[in-house]
């Protein structure tokens, strides 16, 4: 690690105070997708397919994983998930990936089997703040022994821009996940670019935990 990306230091504000009543619905979501909105969408896929990894992905808007596919060049098919009316499955032809079109509380009823690695960004973050601990919940029983779940959220003046992604403090993953897994902060990257200006903050923090089992 660079020791000076991890000697930023950001305000904390107190989590009972700000965006806890703020609700984006899965329909705003989706038009985010078709309206092109997703400045949380990255062109370049992270490559654990690529090294021999079976992924699982899950995604709620059936545009977004189409495009993934078509992107990395990659065949597929698709089909219902019986469990869940309505959600479909789409598995690369090589089988190695699984991405999941559904509501990620309905996820647990498609019975996907538990994880050994869980890479977490722009879904905590993305996450209504009422729901955070249902969320945390779903991921924690997801998990075998001697996980690792890597979370990426953000640091910002909540005050300022009402998100998403939502603004998450340091007691709030020790609230949510301290009971069962140590926290440790990996990395915190100054992530503020131009674009951000248009949220009303003045600087955002991007910060990278290791969450394992304690």
């Amino acid at each position: 690690m660079d020791d000076t990306r991890t000697s930023l230091d950001v305000k904390e504000y107190p989590d009972t105070e700000v965006q806890k009543n703020r609700i984006l619905t899965l329909e705003e979501w989706q038009k985010k997708w078709v309206e092109r909105k997703i400045t949380f969408h990255q062109e370049q896929g992270h490559q654990f397919a690529d090294r021999g990894h079976s992924v699982v992905g899950v995604e709620i808007s059936e545009l977004g994983i189409r495009e993934f596919f078509t992107e990395q060049n990659l065949s597929y098919s698709e089909e219902p998930i019986k469990e869940i009316p309505g959600a479909k499955v789409f598995k690369s032809s090589s089988g190695n990936i699984s991405l999941y079109c559904c509501n990620l509380f309905d996820l647990p009823r498609a019975n996907i089997g538990k994880f050994d690695r869980i890479w977490d960004r722009g879904a905590f973050v993305a996450i209504n703040p009422g729901d955070r601990k249902r969320y945390a919940d779903i991921m924690l029983s997801l998990m075998r022994k001697g996980f690792h779940y890597l979370l990426s959220v953000f640091s910002y003046d909540p005050t300022k821009y009402a998100g998403p992604p939502f603004y998450v403090s340091d007691d709030e993953i020790e609230r949510l996940f301290g009971s069962v897994c140590t926290c440790q902060c990996l990395e915190k990257v100054d992530a503020f670019e131009e674009r951000h200006k248009s949220w009303g903050v003045d600087y955002l923090v991007e910060k990278l935990y290791l969450l394992t089992e304690k």
